[in-house]
């Protein structure tokens, strides 16, 4: 496979994290900053729910358009799990210190 479908498979990865706690709280009833909102300022859950959903989207395009997907294998498996590790690393470092999550 290309080196450019592992940097897909990167960054598609990083959008499925992404969509999970904003998909999860909206469905959930429950306020969560969204991209476009000010520092501190909460979105509304269906707004939350779409841009989960946009997040899901993205990220099932660039799987399903940008090289095949093969999770079990070495290549796809460690850059899929690097992806979502390096995506949630920078999530909790993003939200820990936003007063609006305690």
């Amino acid at each position: 496979m290309p080196w450019i479908a592992y940097v897909v498979h990167f960054i598609a990865a990083a959008f499925l994290t992404n969509g999970v706690p904003h998909f999860v709280n909206g469905v959930s009833g429950r306020r969560f900053r969204i991209p476009f909102s000010q520092r501190g300022k909460l979105g509304a859950p269906i707004v939350n729910v779409v841009w989960g959903w946009v997040n899901f989207l993205i990220a099932f395009l660039l799987f399903a358009n940008i090289g095949p997907l093969y999770i079990g294998t070495p290549g796809d498996t460690i850059f899929v799990a690097a992806g979502m590790l390096v995506a949630g690393i920078l999530l909790a470092r993003i939200f820990e210190g936003d007063p609006g999550y305690k």
